[in-house]
């Protein structure tokens, strides 16, 4: 249904209506500026490199042909607006402590540990799971771009290994070996904390 709605709005903008456009950057605007955010650690940059991704779309939608979904689309056109921006900043991308905050319900980001005692849980274990988010962060952050950009996009984002394909402009193989990397590295990283075997990942 959402790809359905995606692209009557399409071929709305494509007939002169920037009203379904503007529709289209109220959808996607907090998701494209979230893996932005986990691409650039500078917040302020984010807003602008979001702002420059929607203009290119718009500029690019009449070739947009709707092979894909829109949305990976404008991830692999986000992707890329960050990477040019860093390489004119000559900045390395690096993952901020907010690309592990999540949605929750009804859309709204929540931290991981914002409402830290809602479940019963003891200080102890909040201090174990702050321990773990910050880890995990530390982990994500040491990977190199490519496997700290797969990573996000299958855990954070929930594309598809097809998706991150398109995005990453790289065969699904590759994608699959990025994620197993990523995700050994985080796991090694992991281990000392949850008690697990090498044998484990978890």
């Amino acid at each position: 249904m959402s790809a359905e709605a995606d692209a009557l709005l399409i071929e709305r903008v494509k007939r002169g209506d920037q009203r379904a456009f503007e529709l289209l950057v109220i959808k996607y605007q907090r998701r494209v500026e979230r893996l932005i955010g986990r691409m650039v650690r500078d917040v302020d940059l984010v807003a602008d490199i979001a702002q420059e991704t929607f203009i290119r779309a718009y500029r690019a939608l009449p070739q947009f042909r709707g092979e894909s979904a829109f949305y990976t689309w404008l991830y692999r056109i986000a992707v890329n607006t960050a990477k040019k921006a860093l390489v004119e900043l000559k900045r390395d991308p690096l993952v901020p402590e907010a690309a592990y905050a999540h949605q929750s319900d009804d859309g709204e980001e929540t931290s991981r540990v914002e409402n830290e005692l809602s479940d019963g849980e003891t200080p102890e274990a909040v201090l174990a799971s702050k321990e773990v988010a910050a880890t995990v962060n530390a982990a994500i952050d040491a990977l190199s771009e490519d496997l700290r950009q797969a990573i996000t996009l299958r855990e954070i984002e929930g594309l598809s290994y097809e998706e991150i394909a398109e995005v990453m402009n790289c065969p699904i193989g590759t994608v699959r070996s990025r994620i197993f990397r990523a995700r050994e590295a985080i796991a090694q990283r992991l281990r000392p904390l949850l008690g697990t075997r090498g044998d484990e990942r978890w």
